[in-house]
Protein backbone atom coordinates (compact mmCIF):
# COMPACT_ATOMS: atom_id res chain seq x y z
CA UNK A 1 0.00 0.00 0.00
CA UNK A 2 1.29 3.55 -1.01
CA UNK A 3 1.96 6.17 1.87
CA UNK A 4 -0.25 9.13 1.94
CA UNK A 5 1.18 12.19 0.61
CA UNK A 6 2.84 14.42 2.25
CA UNK A 7 1.57 17.76 3.27
CA UNK A 8 4.31 20.16 3.19
CA UNK A 9 4.87 23.86 3.33
CA UNK A 10 6.81 25.60 0.96
CA UNK A 11 9.07 28.61 1.50
CA UNK A 12 10.90 30.14 -0.72
CA UNK A 13 11.18 33.88 -1.88
CA UNK A 14 11.66 33.65 -5.55
CA UNK A 15 7.90 33.22 -7.29
CA UNK A 16 9.52 31.37 -9.99
CA UNK A 17 11.39 28.93 -8.82
CA UNK A 18 8.87 29.07 -5.79
CA UNK A 19 5.96 27.91 -8.11
CA UNK A 20 8.38 25.63 -10.10
CA UNK A 21 9.31 23.85 -6.78
CA UNK A 22 5.43 23.58 -6.46
CA UNK A 23 4.83 21.98 -9.77
CA UNK A 24 7.62 19.31 -9.45
CA UNK A 25 6.56 18.37 -6.05
CA UNK A 26 2.86 18.08 -6.46
CA UNK A 27 3.30 16.33 -9.97
CA UNK A 28 5.01 13.46 -8.59
CA UNK A 29 1.56 12.41 -6.56
CA UNK A 30 3.83 12.23 -3.25
CA UNK A 31 3.28 15.23 -2.10
CA UNK A 32 0.48 18.35 -1.41
CA UNK A 33 1.57 21.61 -1.06
CA UNK A 34 -0.73 23.24 1.92
CA UNK A 35 0.86 26.27 1.42
CA UNK A 36 3.71 28.25 -0.28
CA UNK A 37 5.65 31.79 0.96
CA UNK A 38 8.01 33.93 0.41
CA UNK A 39 9.42 35.00 3.84
CA UNK A 40 10.08 33.32 7.31
CA UNK A 41 7.68 35.15 9.19
CA UNK A 42 5.18 33.63 7.01
CA UNK A 43 6.72 30.31 7.28
CA UNK A 44 5.83 30.34 10.68
CA UNK A 45 2.49 31.09 10.85
CA UNK A 46 1.52 28.48 8.37
CA UNK A 47 3.21 26.00 10.09
CA UNK A 48 1.40 26.85 13.25
CA UNK A 49 -2.15 27.71 11.48
CA UNK A 50 -1.47 24.01 9.78
CA UNK A 51 0.66 21.76 10.87
CA UNK A 52 2.30 19.96 8.18
CA UNK A 53 4.21 16.68 7.90
CA UNK A 54 7.06 18.81 6.69
CA UNK A 55 8.76 21.93 5.76
CA UNK A 56 10.92 23.04 2.32
CA UNK A 57 12.81 26.09 3.13
CA UNK A 58 15.37 27.95 1.10
CA UNK A 59 18.18 29.06 3.65
CA UNK A 60 17.80 32.81 2.87
CA UNK A 61 14.79 34.71 2.74
CA UNK A 62 13.28 37.95 3.98
CA UNK A 63 13.75 39.95 6.36
CA UNK A 64 17.60 39.48 6.99
CA UNK A 65 17.93 37.36 3.85
CA UNK A 66 21.12 35.95 5.42
CA UNK A 67 19.97 32.29 7.29
CA UNK A 68 16.37 33.02 7.79
CA UNK A 69 15.63 29.52 6.82
CA UNK A 70 17.66 27.88 9.54
CA UNK A 71 16.65 29.88 12.06
CA UNK A 72 12.90 29.22 11.25
CA UNK A 73 13.62 25.61 10.92
CA UNK A 74 15.18 25.19 14.76
CA UNK A 75 11.84 27.03 15.90
CA UNK A 76 10.23 24.98 14.09
CA UNK A 77 12.09 21.92 15.22
CA UNK A 78 11.78 23.53 18.73
CA UNK A 79 8.21 24.01 18.43
CA UNK A 80 6.86 21.21 16.80
CA UNK A 81 8.79 18.25 17.04
CA UNK A 82 6.83 16.05 14.91
CA UNK A 83 7.75 18.30 11.83
CA UNK A 84 10.95 17.75 9.52
CA UNK A 85 12.12 20.27 7.73
CA UNK A 86 14.23 20.21 4.36
CA UNK A 87 16.77 23.45 4.08
CA UNK A 88 18.18 24.17 0.33
CA UNK A 89 21.05 26.22 -0.38
CA UNK A 90 23.05 27.41 -2.65
CA UNK A 91 25.99 26.61 -0.78
CA UNK A 92 27.76 23.71 -0.86
CA UNK A 93 30.19 25.16 2.69
CA UNK A 94 29.71 22.79 5.65
CA UNK A 95 29.73 25.70 8.20
CA UNK A 96 26.37 26.18 7.05
CA UNK A 97 25.25 22.80 7.36
CA UNK A 98 26.89 23.00 11.12
CA UNK A 99 24.42 26.03 11.57
CA UNK A 100 21.82 24.00 10.88
CA UNK A 101 22.51 21.09 13.07
CA UNK A 102 23.94 22.68 16.01
CA UNK A 103 21.24 21.77 17.90
CA UNK A 104 20.46 18.43 16.81
CA UNK A 105 20.32 16.37 13.54
CA UNK A 106 17.32 14.24 13.97
CA UNK A 107 13.93 15.72 11.35
CA UNK A 108 16.52 17.87 9.51
CA UNK A 109 17.83 17.58 5.70
CA UNK A 110 20.57 19.94 4.41
CA UNK A 111 20.46 19.89 0.14
CA UNK A 112 21.95 22.07 -2.21
CA UNK A 113 19.27 23.44 -4.54
CA UNK A 114 20.39 21.68 -7.35
CA UNK A 115 18.20 19.05 -6.07
CA UNK A 116 15.12 21.01 -6.75
CA UNK A 117 15.11 19.48 -10.23
CA UNK A 118 15.53 15.77 -8.65
CA UNK A 119 12.05 15.27 -7.55
CA UNK A 120 13.21 11.78 -6.18
CA UNK A 121 15.80 13.30 -3.73
CA UNK A 122 13.29 15.82 -2.48
CA UNK A 123 10.92 13.13 -1.56
CA UNK A 124 13.08 11.16 0.08
CA UNK A 125 14.69 13.63 1.93
CA UNK A 126 10.81 15.23 3.07
CA UNK A 127 10.09 11.36 3.97
CA UNK A 128 13.11 11.13 6.07
CA UNK A 129 12.65 13.82 8.28
CA UNK A 130 9.40 13.36 8.67
CA UNK A 131 10.42 9.73 10.23
CA UNK A 132 13.04 11.77 12.20
CA UNK A 133 15.95 11.22 10.12
CA UNK A 134 18.69 13.21 8.78
CA UNK A 135 19.70 13.92 4.99
CA UNK A 136 22.92 15.88 4.30
CA UNK A 137 23.78 16.11 0.70
CA UNK A 138 26.47 13.79 -1.00
CA UNK A 139 28.52 16.82 -1.56
CA UNK A 140 28.52 18.83 1.78
CA UNK A 141 29.28 15.34 3.34
CA UNK A 142 32.56 14.99 1.13
CA UNK A 143 33.25 18.32 2.18
CA UNK A 144 32.89 17.58 6.15
CA UNK A 145 34.97 14.03 5.50
CA UNK A 146 37.60 15.92 3.20
CA UNK A 147 38.20 18.50 6.04
CA UNK A 148 37.64 16.45 8.88
CA UNK A 149 40.73 13.87 7.56
CA UNK A 150 43.02 17.29 7.48
CA UNK A 151 42.94 17.92 10.90
CA UNK A 152 45.12 15.87 13.64
CA UNK A 153 44.03 13.56 15.70
CA UNK A 154 40.79 12.47 13.56
CA UNK A 155 39.12 9.27 14.79
CA UNK A 156 38.51 9.06 11.07
CA UNK A 157 41.97 8.72 10.65
CA UNK A 158 41.41 4.90 11.45
CA UNK A 159 38.93 4.02 8.92
CA UNK A 160 39.80 2.21 5.29
CA UNK A 161 38.88 4.10 2.49
CA UNK A 162 36.22 1.81 1.68
CA UNK A 163 35.37 2.71 5.44
CA UNK A 164 35.01 6.24 4.39
CA UNK A 165 33.12 5.37 0.84
CA UNK A 166 30.29 3.50 3.35
CA UNK A 167 30.55 6.78 5.82
CA UNK A 168 29.65 8.91 3.26
CA UNK A 169 26.90 6.99 2.17
CA UNK A 170 25.51 6.86 5.49
CA UNK A 171 25.83 10.48 6.42
CA UNK A 172 24.01 11.12 2.82
CA UNK A 173 20.88 8.96 4.31
CA UNK A 174 21.63 6.10 2.00
CA UNK A 175 20.54 2.57 3.58
CA UNK A 176 22.74 -0.70 3.84
CA UNK A 177 21.20 -2.14 1.00
CA UNK A 178 21.77 1.40 -0.87
CA UNK A 179 25.32 1.74 -0.50
CA UNK A 180 25.99 -1.96 -1.00
CA UNK A 181 24.26 -1.00 -4.51
CA UNK A 182 26.32 2.02 -4.77
CA UNK A 183 29.63 0.18 -4.02
CA UNK A 184 28.93 -2.78 -5.68
CA UNK A 185 29.13 -4.42 -2.13
CA UNK A 186 27.37 -7.51 -0.61
CA UNK A 187 24.96 -6.34 1.77
CA UNK A 188 26.84 -8.70 4.53
CA UNK A 189 29.64 -6.79 4.00
CA UNK A 190 28.72 -3.59 4.25
CA UNK A 191 27.12 -4.24 7.91
CA UNK A 192 30.31 -5.57 8.64
CA UNK A 193 31.74 -2.01 7.72
CA UNK A 194 29.24 -0.24 9.74
CA UNK A 195 29.98 -2.23 12.48
CA UNK A 196 33.37 -1.84 12.37
CA UNK A 197 32.94 2.36 11.91
CA UNK A 198 31.09 2.69 14.67
CA UNK A 199 33.44 0.86 16.46
CA UNK A 200 36.19 2.95 15.66
CA UNK A 201 34.55 6.01 15.91
CA UNK A 202 33.34 5.19 19.72
CA UNK A 203 29.68 5.76 18.54
CA UNK A 204 28.28 2.78 20.47
CA UNK A 205 25.80 0.22 18.97
CA UNK A 206 24.31 0.35 15.36
CA UNK A 207 21.09 1.54 15.44
CA UNK A 208 19.20 2.31 11.93
CA UNK A 209 17.39 5.56 13.28
CA UNK A 210 20.52 7.07 14.96
CA UNK A 211 23.48 6.08 12.72
CA UNK A 212 23.33 8.97 10.66
CA UNK A 213 22.77 11.67 13.64
CA UNK A 214 25.53 9.89 15.26
CA UNK A 215 28.03 10.16 12.51
CA UNK A 216 27.11 13.96 12.06
CA UNK A 217 26.99 14.47 15.64
CA UNK A 218 30.45 12.65 15.73
CA UNK A 219 31.87 15.24 12.58
CA UNK A 220 29.66 18.96 13.84
CA UNK A 221 31.60 18.24 18.07
CA UNK A 222 34.79 17.00 17.09
CA UNK A 223 36.93 20.16 16.35
CA UNK A 224 35.71 20.81 12.76
CA UNK A 225 36.71 23.74 12.80
CA UNK A 226 40.75 25.18 12.56
CA UNK A 227 41.67 27.06 15.50
CA UNK A 228 42.16 29.79 13.35
CA UNK A 229 39.03 30.62 12.29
Amino acid sequence: MNAPPLKVVLAEDNYLVREGTRRILEDSGEVVVVAAVGSADELLHAVRRLVPDAVLTDIRMPPGNHMDGIDAAHQIRSRHPHIGVVVLSQHADEAYAFELLKFGTAGLAYLLKDRVGDVDALVHALREVCRGGSVVDSIVVEALVTRRSRLAGSLLDGLTPREIDVLRGMASGGTNAAIAEELVLSRSAVEKHVSSIFAKLRLGEDNVDRRVTAVLTFLRDSALHDPGQ
